[in-house]
């Protein structure tokens, strides 16, 4: 039996919870919930990468695995990157025909599973995965990615992680990722997590009301729902921040 078959289960599962997902409006733009979440990433993630000395990101590379539609590729093209340096990965044809309209051409879209991306060893310069991990159950599929995230990973380049850390109890097709699981997923990497997102129920809900009460709910923690993670690969060992990842 291949590798790939050994996660066919699995993935048949995910492409089916897929097919049934009603989201309505909740991850639109006109929702001020949505607005709000996707502001405060936004913002984030532009920290680290000024950090890090990533304003220019013309000649990065960049791949995302469960591209979905393209939301985040829309974003790293909006920040300045070419679209001919990107690609994107997803399980569900349905999902890169609909990125296909939405992206530019030179754009990169594949569909296939994350456990086995057909891209040469070390030829990104940052990989992205976002709300992914959550959608997946079985153990054996989450290393296997995260494998492939490394292996895909350029020795000085960058691994972006952003999702969920807790569970939903209102739906058992997903479950968060903490931070332990991260590190046994992550070994000897540099690992930076930082809780991001005001649980999505109490932002959907405060959010028209004031953008502001959101900001400050969002400063406490325990209300953050996300990890926004960077890991590097790191020869000497695994270590958990330090040097660029001290702070953000």
């Amino acid at each position: 039996m291949s590798r790939q078959s050994d996660y066919l289960q699995e993935e048949q599962r995910i492409q089916a919870v897929y097919a049934r997902r009603q989201c309505g409006d909740l991850y639109s733009y006109s929702n001020p919930g949505h607005l709000f979440m996707m502001q405060g990433r936004e913002r984030l993630v532009w920290r680290v990468l000024r950090k890090i000395g990533w304003t220019d990101l013309q000649e990065k590379k960049i791949l995302e695995l469960g591209c979905g539609e393209g939301l985040w590729l829309r974003e790293f093209i909006k920040w300045g990157a070419r679209p001919d340096q990107i690609t994107g990965l997803d399980l569900l044809p349905e999902r890169i025909a609909r990125a296909r309209e939405l992206l530019p051409e030179t754009v990169t879209l594949l569909t296939g599973s994350a456990a086995a991306v057909p891209c040469s060893d070390e030829s990104f310069d940052l990989v992205l995965q976002s709300t992914m991990f959550t959608s997946i159950l079985d153990a054996r599929l989450k290393k296997q990615i995260a494998r492939e995230m490394l292996r895909l990973t350029k020795p000085d380049g960058l691994i972006l992680w952003y999702d969920y850390r807790v569970n939903n109890p209102r739906n058992p097709d997903v479950r968060g990722v903490g931070r332990g699981e991260i590190y046994q997923l992550f070994p000897d990497c540099q690992v930076r997590l930082e809780p991001l997102t005001l649980a999505p129920p109490l932002c959907r809900m405060l959010a028209p009301y004031s953008f502001l009460v959101c900001h400050l709910l969002e400063k406490l923690p325990f209300l953050c729902t996300h990890y926004l993670g960077v890991f590097r690969k790191n020869s000497e060992g695994t270590g958990r921040s330090g040097g660029l990842f001290e702070h953000f």
